[in-house]
């Protein structure tokens, strides 16, 4: 980066588990300066320890903004904020780098999406697995298997102690299928790049820690005009199984595309936010058969050497939201399948409500 440009002064908003690595992230990264730190609770305290003391520390967002008068806010709080913080920000002019999902509605997302287009300035969604190595790869080769596609997806989370507290929360204004399986309709949107028709989803409550109507495990179903099919499965709560909880696979016509996390998808780590971004090998099967219906290639491991930790994704997420700030990056695609990937996921859920498939 040019040392003639000033820094980005930004102002950190939430302090849970993605806030402290955005944070981290910017206290590091050249080109970034922290004006304050927002939380309601200890968190802030406790992060700005972390950082070595000296930021500016605030419980209230609109105080925080009106006396830092920050470049960005970089929002990771609860889902339900997400839409009012953003659009004050935007309209104050500031960037926003914004956790997923943009909001806790669609017309929410579409009303952040529309301030950061009127205000002229870029709107940055987390979606994390966009910047793994890894994850590019395997959307990448599941493009070379034919159409249609079949993708199998889960994230389940055997939740406790501080995580499940975590999950609690957050089952207030979303279910885990909205919450997590934004990232994957997202990687399966951009694996087959067709038109979603129909979405079905089923869901079950299993725990009376949260509140009635809403549900803590879910599986969704996606057809699309292609003819490819998905589906993503996610439960949280000390009651989930951890078998086979973590399940990343793609079958065509050519062969099938799959990744392999044998330390971790091992027992007790399907809570652990470390594992859920490690992808560790990635197997490659060719369909190709000789003249006695045997294969005529053995499958490929392809183990890439960049395998970024989740600190060091939050770093990545973080140099593109300062790319796209310092090069004015057109990021109307971008947010786009944020907005879209929201909708698919929303319509799962009222597809759980009604009991009904949802035509999109």
């Amino acid at each position: 980066m040019a040392n003639n440009l000033k820094p980005i002064r930004v102002l950190v908003v939430g302090c849970g588990n993605m806030g402290a690595s955005h944070a981290m992230a910017y206290h590091t990264t050249e080109g970034f300066e922290i004006c304050g730190i927002v939380s309601t609770g200890k968190s802030k305290d406790l992060l700005n320890e972390k950082l070595g003391g000296g930021y500016s520390l605030y419980s209230d967002f609109e105080t925080a903004l009106n006396a830092t008068n920050p470049d960005a806010v970089c929002i990771s709080t609860y889902p339900d904020t997400h839409e009012s913080f953003a659009i004050k920000a935007l309209e104050k002019g500031c960037h926003v780098f914004i956790e997923k999902p943009l909001a806790d509605t669609v017309s929410g997302a579409e009303r952040v999406a529309e301030a950061a287009k009127k205000a002229g300035k870029k709107l940055v969604v987390g979606y994390i697995l966009r910047h793994h190595p890894s994850w590019e790869k395997f959307i990448e080769l599941a493009q070379q298997l034919g159409k249609p596609l079949v993708m199998r997806m889960n994230l389940n989370q055997q939740s406790h102690g501080n995580m499940w507290t975590v999950h609690r929360n957050l089952m207030k204004s979303l279910s885990p299928i909205v919450d997590c399986g934004v990232h994957y309709i997202d990687v399966m949107c951009q694996m087959v790049r067709s038109k979603p028709l129909q979405v079905g989803a089923i869901g079950a409550r299993l725990t009376e820690e949260i509140p009635a109507g809403n549900y803590n495990y879910g599986q969704l179903q996606i057809r699309f005009e292609d003819g490819s099919v998905g589906w993503y499965e996610a439960g949280w709560g000390p009651m989930i199984s951890e078998t086979a909880f973590f399940v990343k696979d793609v079958i065509g016509p050519k062969g099938s595309v799959s990744i392999v996390a044998k330390d971790a998808g091992g027992t007790g780590k399907s809570s652990s936010i470390e594992a859920h971004t490690k992808t560790e090998s990635i197997r490659f099967h060719h369909a190709d058969l000789n003249t006695n219906d045997e294969f005529i290639n053995e499958d490929e491991w392809i183990n890439l050497q960049d395998e970024p930790d989740h600190q060091e994704l939050c770093n990545r997420e973080q140099r593109y939201f300062l790319k796209a700030i310092n090069e004015d990056i057109d990021l109307t695609d971008h947010v786009q399948d944020a907005v879209n990937s929201l909708r698919i996921a929303f319509a799962c859920d009222e597809s759980v409500r009604t009991g009904q498939v949802v035509l999109l």
